[in-house]
């Protein structure tokens, strides 16, 4: 397969080395994860992992010919699974190909390559169902969200390489991105776990001030999200404080990798949600909100100080009362 120079995007280049590309594959190394995985990888994917094993490429959309939960008329990948199993983001990895049969059950219908921006809640697969394990399998998407629905996108691994395009094809106007993103914000129910937290929590001001903050958020980006900010450090200080009032927090991974956790409160909700969220994002969070002494260990699971506490819930006040 021939790609040419900058098909691999290097803006990302840390983020990639630590959670996707891999040493080159060997033919050993091949061989054992076919074996693994149980079918013939195509001979194109193994020639684009040997011009770097696994990453983000520039170009990260895919027309469609039909809606999926993404968009109407295409799909976004994150990054490309390299041949291994030391990565996160690895055909053998944590977070690989089996790890979504097993854990998120994913229909076990090939290997699947690539995440997406939704953090698991659709991926890209090798669909080996017609060809069988050795043949040369089509491409699809896989949407959990619309009951594991399985897109036709090409009919091989090298089509879809050369089919992917750059997200500004499908840019939007960025004013009537940030206006629909307001009406959302403000308008859309909570998703059910976020509702009940909020029904259980001693403060009934919360939802409202949580759909200010929101507000706020979508002012200043042009879009609801979360990542490193001061706001979103808020937004993520009154998502924990809600869930470990009605929650046993065992463990950091016990809030992040839950079901039922944090993704289920506002990142991946049905309704007021932001549709996806960066994990490394929210564990920074809870590692300098921890060495900070903001949230320790108790007899009732990890808990904000009454200290830490009282300063989630005035800077909450402060930014719902501050004017702009």
């Amino acid at each position: 397969m021939e790609h040419p120079n900058g098909f691999w995007d290097t803006a990302s280049l840390d983020y990639q080395l630590k959670n996707y590309i891999e040493p080159q594959p060997t033919p050993e190394l091949i061989v054992s994860v076919e074996y693994e995985l149980g079918y013939r990888l195509p001979e194109s994917y193994i020639r684009l992992m040997q011009t770097q094993n696994g990453g983000c490429p520039v170009n990260t959309c895919f027309p469609t010919a039909e809606a999926t939960s993404w968009a109407e008329d295409h799909i976004a990948i994150t990054g490309l699974f390299g041949i291994g199993r030391e990565k996160i983001y690895s055909l053998c990895g944590d977070l690989g190909s089996q790890f979504m049969i097993d854990e998120w059950e994913y229909p076990p219908i090939g290997i699947y390559f690539a995440d997406c921006p939704s953090a698991g809640h659709d991926m890209v697969a090798l669909d080996y169902r017609e060809c069988g394990p050795e043949g040369e399998p089509c491409v699809v998407h896989v949407d959990q969200e619309g009951d594991y629905r399985i897109t036709w996108l090409a009919p091989n691994f090298e089509s879809f390489i050369q089919g992917l395009v750059n997200e500004d094809t499908y840019a939007e106007d960025p004013e009537e991105t940030a206006a629909d993103e307001l009406v959302s914000v403000q308008e859309k129910p909570f998703g059910s776990l976020l509702q009940s937290l909020c029904d259980a929590f001693p403060d009934d001001t919360l939802p409202d001030s949580i759909r200010v903050l929101a507000t706020k958020i979508v002012k200043e980006k042009g879009f609801f999200a979360l990542h490193a900010d001061q706001l979103s450090h808020l937004m993520y200080d009154v998502q924990f404080l809600l869930y470990s009032h009605s929650h046993v927090v065992k463990s950091e991974q016990d809030y992040t990798d839950a079901k039922e956790g944090y993704r289920a409160i506002i990142a991946l909700a049905n309704g007021f949600s932001t549709g996806g969220y960066a994990p490394g994002f929210v564990s920074d969070w809870m590692k300098e909100a921890r060495q900070e002494g903001r949230i320790v260990e108790t007899d009732h699971g990890l808990k904000f100080t009454p200290a830490a506490r009282a300063e989630v819930l005035q800077a909450l006040l402060d930014t719902v009362t501050t004017t702009e």
